[in-house]
């Protein structure tokens, strides 16, 4: 196992990009090579050891043995895991925009809260966050329509709007509360929100599944009641208490199932 280790020396108010900062990228790299990563700051690219210290400990043959852990104020950091496919990260901070994005294997943890589009576009592997999480969580892009394909997100705080625009498969586990329109012209996956949701989750949903074990504020008029149902079997587990299925939404001719849980 190698673990690399980047401990912020100097902060920046401008962000801090990090696509190059990736196990299948530095697994195979002495600690020389890894500080003359180029990272860009701004419209600028510069060098990783003028923002971090690099250390490294142990070796490995592949990235899947790789681990990089990141320390300090990371709030200005974006990219953190883009597009990665192998290995781990360690992020022990909140962080900024579009963390995990377009990942399609591997393992993302970030000890702290997440800005916007967090596992935007991902394909495979696992983001979790411990903190909260602002809109777009497992979204397309602005202007495209193809959201989270695969892997899973675990948020173990609140998300924002508009939560996995246009979702066509994965899963997602929301262990607190949601705002507005989650799920939102989703055509496939599985969302699993513990907390409450302000309101119209589902929103233009043509297939995959939401489950909402809190309370809903609102639920739009294109899902229809179905039935209620005790201890259901859904997406491959028990769930235990009463709860009703709704379809819908039916304004995009969808076909999607909404379970909500009695409180």
């Amino acid at each position: 196992m190698k673990t690399i280790k980047l401990l912020m020396k100097k902060f920046s108010t401008i962000p801090l990009e990090f696509d190059n900062i990736l196990p299948e990228l530095l697994y195979d790299k002495n600690k020389k090579e890894i500080e003359q990563t180029i990272i860009f700051h701004g419209n600028k690219q510069e060098p990783l050891s003028t923002y971090f210290k690099v250390s490294i400990d142990g070796e490995c043959n592949d990235a899947e043995n790789c681990e990089i852990i990141i320390d300090g104020d990371l709030h200005r950091v974006k990219y953190i895991g883009n597009a990665m496919s192998k290995g781990r990260i360690i992020a022990n901070s909140d962080v900024d925009l579009h963390v995990g994005a377009q990942m399609s294997g591997g393992h993302i943890i970030v000890n702290g809260n997440a800005e916007s589009y967090a596992g935007r576009e991902m394909t495979g592997g696992i983001l979790e966050i411990k903190g909260n999480v602002k809109e777009f969580c497992g979204s397309s892009y602005m202007g495209e329509w193809r959201g989270m394909s695969g892997g899973k997100i675990i948020i173990h705080g609140n998300v924002g709007k508009q939560l996995a625009d246009c979702m066509m498969n994965g899963e997602i586990y929301i262990k607190g509360n949601c705002d507005i329109l989650a799920g939102i012209h989703m055509v496939g996956g599985y969302i699993q929100i513990d907390g409450n949701v302000t309101q119209w989750p589902g929103g233009q949903m043509k297939k995959g599944t939401i489950v909402i074990n809190g309370s809903v504020g609102e639920l739009l008029q294109g899902f229809i009641k179905e039935e209620k149902i005790q201890n259901p079997e859904i997406n491959g587990k028990y769930h235990i208490g009463n709860y009703t299925l709704y379809t819908g939404d039916i304004g995009a001719k969808g076909k999607g199932h909404l379970w909500i849980k009695e409180n």
